[in-house]
């Protein structure tokens, strides 16, 4: 990693740093997990993003990837895989691969990642970023993300990286007990919310808004709108 790259990554840092500082009324929080900033300071992300946009990879805003797709804003990243609760054990799906580079984030903080991705193009291309940076224990799938992978349920952690238009049931089932569901909820135009579905050890569901956020929708299976 050059010196310039490793300067603007210090200053995506500091931008993470001030954000969870002006919304810790919201996020009940002064500072996140130091192994998610760690996990920050090590990926890198404009390895992620296409190639007229690596002057910007480390601006903290989203950034376009194509197929009307965004990586998401560093501190969003941050914030949510903050609020999964994960550890070095943990088994995760993501819902909505993209860039790739939420998963390269969780990858280095659990032991899996099962990733799905609904436009191949994208998909093909996060796994080739995996391959070429050594990010060995991501799996991904081509599929409909509000029916979840049921085949490695139930996870320790679920997110989500588009808005859905409500929490899918399939996701919820599929989380263990004790396990965070972290996901942003609202209508493609209107306001969105940013959740923590949290399944108790009894199994009883509960939810917290979080924060105001503004995603690209969850697309379905054989839509790109």
């Amino acid at each position: 990693m050059t010196r310039e790259v490793k300067d603007r990554m210090e200053n995506m840092i500091r931008d993470i740093e001030n954000e969870v500082a002006f919304t810790r009324r919201y996020i009940g929080k002064d500072k996140l997990d130091a192994r998610v900033m760690e996990a920050m300071k090590t990926v890198p992300r404009h390895e992620f993003v296409p190639s007229n946009q690596q002057l910007l990879a480390y601006i903290n805003g989203p950034l376009s990837i194509g197929h009307g797709q965004t990586i998401s804003q560093p501190y969003i990243v941050a914030l949510m895989t903050d609020m999964m609760n994960i550890n070095s054990n943990s088994v995760v799906l993501e819902i909505g691969t993209g860039s790739g580079y939420q998963a390269a984030i969780l990858s280095t903080l659990v032991k899996k990642v099962y990733s799905m991705e609904v436009i191949p193009e994208l998909m093909e291309s996060a796994q080739q970023t995996f391959a070429k940076l050594g990010y060995s224990n991501i799996e991904c799938r081509l599929g409909d993300g509000h029916e979840g992978w049921p085949e490695h349920a139930p996870y320790d952690a679920i997110i989500v990286t588009a808005a859905a238009e409500q929490i899918p049931d399939a996701l919820v089932e599929q989380l263990k007990p004790d396990g965070n569901l972290v996901i942003p909820v609202g209508p493609t135009y209107g306001p969105q919310d940013l959740l923590l579905v949290r399944k108790e050890q009894d199994g009883e569901i509960t939810t917290r808004d979080v924060l105001a956020v503004a995603f690209v929708p969850l697309v379905r299976t054989g839509s790109r709108h």
